[in-house]
């Protein structure tokens, strides 16, 4: 059964409070379609030496999207879990929010396969972009 934007957040809250205590608030705004969009407000706390966000905030944006839209399709799946994440840093995100957009270009039985891009608010070109594939536990009836 698939989620709502607002049911995720709620899902996120109970099950993985550490996302938002790390990271602070986190919005869901868009899940299904096999898509999501998932945005992380600026904050100095993301910010590496240089001025720049940490490459372990992108990476977590982009893993939590991608998780998030398979939640929008199939529902609560605490154990699905990440097997492969490959992220291409392209360029220096701005000091603004990034909104991440995930895609699942495959979802089977047992693996979801997809891309993740990145942007920072108010720009145009992607400041990273990602491949990923998830693990979907044994017994999860998917939407078609």
């Amino acid at each position: 059964m698939s989620m709502s934007p607002e049911q995720i957040e709620a899902f996120l809250e109970t099950e993985f409070p550490q996302v938002r205590e790390t990271y602070g608030d986190i919005h869901v705004e868009q899940a299904g379609d096999m898509k999501s969009v998932v945005r992380i407000p600026f904050s100095d706390n993301h910010l590496r030496p240089g001025g720049t966000i940490s490459g372990p905030t992108m990476m977590m944006l982009t893993d939590l999207a991608f998780y998030v839209a398979i939640l929008g399709v199939i529902g609560t799946a605490h154990l699905a879990v990440t097997t492969n994440l490959n992220i291409n840093f392209l360029r220096k995100p701005g000091h603004a929010d990034l909104i991440a957009e995930a895609e699942i270009l495959k979802l089977g039985k047992r693996l979801a396969v997809g891309q993740v891009t990145i942007r920072s608010e108010g720009e145009t070109g992607p400041v990273a972009h990602a491949t990923l594939t998830y693990s979907i536990p044994e017994g999860i009836a998917r939407q078609s």
